[in-house]
């Protein structure tokens, strides 16, 4: 009790490191699917796999069938996608950060199951897995 006593600034520190480094697992940035189960979607047809990233990255290499709306413009352009408010829509970027954001911007257009590429076109690409150029 006394070593508690003599040093609580030191644990109150770590408490609160500790509990900093977890914060970013708590936070639920959408859902992510894996690159099997995006495979899945897309096998079973009527998916859209949406890249939110610029058009110069996105002329790098790309999932195959995937769209092209750069983040910054999904608000502006949702009327492109807009038939696909019912389907699944799987987000994709370079690894995975903006495409959580667009799963957020999507959910609240209205669209009813949007998923985030989880590790992105980086992963994609780690897994041996198809990419266009």
């Amino acid at each position: 009790m006394k070593f508690i006593l003599d040093n609580i600034f030191l644990i109150g520190i770590a408490l609160i490191s500790g509990g900093a480094l977890l914060l970013p697992l708590l936070q639920r940035r959408g859902a992510k699917v894996s690159q099997l189960q995006a495979t899945q979607y897309i096998n079973q047809g009527k998916t859209l796999v949406l890249d939110v990233r610029s058009a110069d990255e996105f002329a790098t290499g790309h999932l195959p069938n995937a769209k092209n709306i750069p983040l910054a413009e999904i608000n502006n352009r949702l009327k492109e996608i807009e038939k696909s408010k019912n389907a699944v829509v799987i987000t994709v970027c370079a690894t995975g950060v903006r495409s959580s954001n667009a799963v957020s911007v999507l959910n609240k257009a209205g669209f009813a199951q949007v998923f985030s590429l989880d590790g992105g076109t980086e992963a994609w690409k780690t897994q041996g897995m198809p990419i266009v150029k």
